[in-house]
């Protein structure tokens, strides 16, 4: 393995990174990765304690802090107060740039390095891609374990014979046969990036691994400085039961938030728990969850609700103090049993865990480095 390219993977706390750094420890001893945390010093006592076991485990997670020095209570309050009071918001997402972005570039620095990123299989979104040029992300869990500039660039038409003669040189004949149609199809509107890589992909995917590590020879990037790597020959495809299996069977266990608390609201039963890792106050809640930290954290939820002053609040169109209310949580109980009840006849998984955790789950990539 080549020493002159860093290996890291980023714990935040939730579910898929805990178990990626399981997963690559336990398959690929060999890989020398570097095991680093953000600490925001805002995150739930649960995910602090799911940090610590998996440090236990691993052996070594470097803690990387914003702010160091800094008077304000916290790295956050820091930000906060160099804004101004403004809040970040879907729209405004300094609060994972400055808190835990920039600090993972400066703890890389200008190092080749490979960087491992827990986006499942079943997941349907990009991950974080450095602008940066030594810093490459890989995907272990997916089909596709490459990002979208890497396989851009393989397919581009520029390289339409280049990534034809690498792809030969890395398959059988037989294989080459099937997928010849679509290496020396130029990229078009009706023949667009992702078909392209699909089609390659469900023929083979090791030997599309391969003919890109061959291609990535040709690029400065830091997986072609590699003289070998390991993952072109791996093809799982992981979901979220492997996920929750990974984390059971290593003893580690999975973060306490997403233990279901049952509730009543005017004789109807429902559950709630929280969907994700990263800050308390963490914007990209849903209503439930915020209903969640006030039942379960009541601390936590009044420290949330005293940023929010001079007309900047955590949701557009509702303040903590609203929310906080009896007939809200009410309202929001109520309609949290009526939709996973009908998610529930919708989806195949009958388990509330899926079908709560999946409910409209949108998050800023730079919170899972």
């Amino acid at each position: 393995m080549n020493n002159k390219v860093r290996h890291v993977l980023g714990i935040s706390g939730g579910k898929d990174s805990a178990a990626l750094a399981i997963y690559l420890k336990n398959k690929y001893p060999e890989l020398p990765i570097d095991f680093y945390t953000c600490d925001t010093k805002c995150e739930l006592a649960e995910t602090e304690q799911l940090v610590e076991r998996l440090r236990a485990y691993l052996g070594h997670i470097t803690t990387l802090m914003a702010a160091q020095g800094s008077p304000e209570p916290t790295p956050f309050d820091h930000m906060l107060k160099a804004r101004g009071g403004y809040l970040p918001s879907p729209q405004a997402r300094w609060c994972t740039i400055q808190m835990k972005l920039m600090e993972f570039e400066k703890y890389v620095g200008d190092e080749p390095t490979v960087s491992y990123v827990g986006i499942r299989g079943d997941e349907d979104r990009d991950g974080y891609v450095s602008t940066k040029p030594n810093i490459q992300a890989i995907f272990p869990f997916r089909k596709n374990i490459w990002s979208i500039d890497v396989v851009n660039r393989a397919l581009h038409n520029d390289n339409l014979q280049l990534f034809n003669k690498l792809y030969k040189e890395a398959s059988t004949e037989e294989i080459y046969t099937e997928a010849k149609k679509f290496l020396e199809t130029p990229l078009s509107k009706t023949f667009y990036y992702s078909k392209k890589l699909n089609a390659l992909l469900d023929i083979d995917v090791k030997t599309f691994n391969h003919a890109v590590f061959a291609f990535l020879k040709t690029t400065e990037l830091p997986v072609g400085q590699l003289d070998e790597f390991p993952l072109i020959d791996n093809d799982d495809v992981l979901v979220k039961a492997d996920i929750f299996r990974i984390l059971e069977e290593s003893g580690i266990g999975v973060p306490a938030y997403y233990n279901l608390i049952d509730f009543e609201v005017d004789g109807n039963h429902g559950q709630y728990c929280r969907s994700r890792s990263g800050c308390y106050f963490c914007f990209f809640q849903q209503k439930i969850e915020w209903v969640w930290l006030l039942e379960q954290h009541p601390d936590l939820f009044q420290r949330a609700m005293s940023y929010e002053k001079d007309g900047y609040t955590w949701m557009p169109g509702e303040r903590l103090e609203e929310l906080a209310r009896p007939e809200r949580v009410r309202q929001i109980k109520l309609d949290h049993i009526k939709k996973t009840e009908k998610q529930k006849a919708c989806q195949k998984s009958s388990l509330l865990v899926d079908i709560f955790s999946d409910e409209d789950e949108i998050q800023c990539a730079n919170c899972f480095i």
